[in-house]
């Protein structure tokens, strides 16, 4: 489980395909092993202990790495509940113990909740066939963040990111990003980029930009046959780069002034 906090930058207000980074202030990021049971399933001390140590966070990332047995249900719905107005960022085990979701399947929250599934995760928390998510995945994804009021960032092919009421479609990315891990990557690139003060919206549509950028760019150097999750984490900087100077660049076209600072 990793919780992740970051000293909040100004936010961002441009549209999520051209958008300008904060810069990243001091940042901590803490990871817990925490009090269970005697079989090493995760028991309401656990739960407690997490909530506590994620209080002080902007942000939490939780599912990749926690297994899908019972009890992790258990933690996932305990810390959604329990850290009501803290933004949270869903993925891979975290949703798989919500599957199938129902109408009711997740606590009543003020704060923002993004899920970031691959198509058979989000297979199984709609209940139908991967080859159905597949077929329509704007409309199902539009329609699911509508009925439970949150950000879902679909994975795959041109992913698609919607809040119930806008659509980004990203266009970057490769095949070789579908290895072990580069879900993770993401995860966190989304957690960060909220916790540096951008709207769950636009950290999803600009995680997914920057996430493939990244892809691109290791694809290019070193293949795609052999790229690992790795891989992306060491060309993230170089995507940040890209994103900043395409977001200047665009300003200068609109006529507007840069911001040397960015």
């Amino acid at each position: 489980t990793g919780l992740f906090g970051s000293m909040a930058s100004r936010p961002r207000t441009r549209k999520p395909t051209s958008s300008r980074l904060p810069r990243p202030g001091p940042s901590a990021t803490t990871s817990a092993g925490s009090a269970s049971r005697a079989d090493g399933t995760y028991s309401e001390a656990c739960l407690e202990e997490l909530a506590r140590l994620a209080e002080p966070a902007d942000v939490v990332a939780l599912g990749p790495g926690l297994g899908s047995r019972e009890d992790v249900g258990f933690l996932v719905r305990g810390l959604l509940a329990m850290l009501p107005n803290k933004p949270v960022v869903l993925d891979a085990d975290g949703l798989n113990v919500l599957a199938p979701l129902k109408a009711d399947g997740l606590p009543e929250r003020s704060g923002p909740l993004v899920l970031t599934p691959h198509p058979g995760e989000f297979a199984r928390l709609l209940g139908i066939p991967t080859a159905e998510v597949q077929s329509d995945r704007e409309r199902l994804t539009v329609e699911f963040c509508r009925r439970h009021k949150l950000v879902l960032l679909l994975k795959g092919h041109r992913t698609v990111v919607s809040d119930g009421q806008r659509v980004y479609h990203n266009d970057t990315g490769n095949p070789g990003m579908a290895t072990g891990g580069a879900g993770d990557v993401l995860t966190g690139l989304v957690a960060a980029l909220i916790g540096q003060g951008l709207s769950a919206f636009d950290a999803a549509a600009l995680g997914a930009w920057v996430h493939g950028r990244a892809g691109d760019l290791a694809a290019g150097e070193l293949g795609q046959v052999a790229l690992t999750a790795a891989d992306l984490l060491d060309y993230l900087p170089a995507a940040l780069s890209d994103e900043r100077r395409a977001t200047s660049d665009e300003r200068k076209q609109e006529g507007g002034a840069t911001n040397p600072s960015l």
